[in-house]
């Protein structure tokens, strides 16, 4: 038998525009295996997407109001999404939890505001990337937007961590020849973060329809330029993954 490292569990769930996808989550890591080190949810999974002005009605204090998660850290890591209260608007962030506490919270730095886009106008934009240590070394976590610019890339190259994680809320569309071009894009982005990362990348993106807007999925797991993970697209699963 082929021994593994790690065992990742990638969460490509469909959110609604509620608080109650936090009993959605308690759901799903009340199943995962006892052997899993990390789980990973999508970008704003404890939220939504289109939030609009419930970026700021249903932020969350995380002071308080999530406590079951680091509850469950204490069997696996987790990362989840959320709009996180601030002292002036609230944040697209991404939270890290382990061994019973959060450990590092990453603000959006990148909030895209064109066409389907409206971030810029409801959340406060982070400013630095900053990794940190876990069980699988040195850690970045981005949202979405952010590894679409070249300085993330220059960061990525700087500080080239041993694990890097993606979550992304990516609508489907431009569909050419049978393909939607963003998945491709974005293949092709993650695979250049993987090179230049000295690692795993490990993307997940959700599914699911929020006011006309159809989230495609496809999440999956990247090393060395290659993709060695790939999700079905469009379906709501819970994989568990080995990491040689």
């Amino acid at each position: 038998m082929t021994n593994y490292k790690y065992k990742i569990a990638l969460a490509q769930i469909k959110s609604k525009l509620s608080k109650e996808n936090l009993q959605t989550h308690i759901k799903i890591l009340s199943k995962i295996s006892n052997d899993v080190d990390l789980v990973v949810f999508p970008e704003l999974s404890l939220n939504g997407y289109l939030l609009k002005d419930k970026a700021l009605e249903d932020c969350w204090n995380i002071n308080n109001e999530l406590d079951i998660l680091k509850d469950f850290s204490k069997n696996f890591d987790i990362v989840v999404g959320a709009s996180i209260c601030t002292n002036r608007e609230p944040t697209n962030s991404a939270l890290y939890f382990s061994q019973g506490q959060l450990i590092h919270r990453h603000d959006k730095k990148y909030l895209p505001n064109r066409g389907l886009f409206e971030e810029a106008r409801f959340f406060q934009a982070g400013n630095y990337f900053k990794s940190f240590l876990t069980k699988f070394g040195n850690t970045l976590v981005v949202v979405c937007e952010d590894l679409w610019r070249g300085s993330t890339l220059a960061e990525i190259e700087r500080i080239e961590p041993d694990l890097l994680i993606v979550i992304a809320n990516s609508p489907a569309r431009n569909f050419i020849n049978g393909n939607i071009e963003i998945a491709d894009q974005w293949r092709s982005i993650l695979m250049t973060s993987s090179i230049i990362s000295a690692g795993f990348v490990i993307f997940v993106n959700r599914v699911g329809f929020e006011d006309g807007l159809g989230f495609w999925g496809g999440s999956g797991i990247f090393k060395k330029g290659r993709e060695i993970f790939r999700m079905t697209m469009f379906d709501e699963v819970i994989e568990e993954i080995k990491l040689i």
